[in-house]
């Protein structure tokens, strides 16, 4: 599964793009209240969003409600 993923991502049809943590990331991590998305992966994964102004695609009720824009 991984081979696949790897290979679809080498190739630039997935539609998926993997993004780096960047001090630029990272600084807006602080940004992402932690009383309402507690989880740092989850903090980290907003802050990304937030860095490339995507909306985040998420079921997560705590990231939702923590005033990031969201689908789903």
């Amino acid at each position: 599964m991984k081979a696949r993923l790897d290979s679809e991502l080498c190739a630039g049809i997935s539609g998926i793009e993997l993004a780096d943590l960047t001090p630029e990331v990272v600084e807006l991590v602080s940004k992402v209240p932690r009383n309402q998305v507690p989880d740092m992966p989850d903090r980290i994964i907003a802050a990304t969003a937030l860095y490339l102004g995507f909306p985040l695609i998420t079921r997560d009720h705590k990231i939702k409600f923590s005033g990031l824009q969201t689908i789903w």
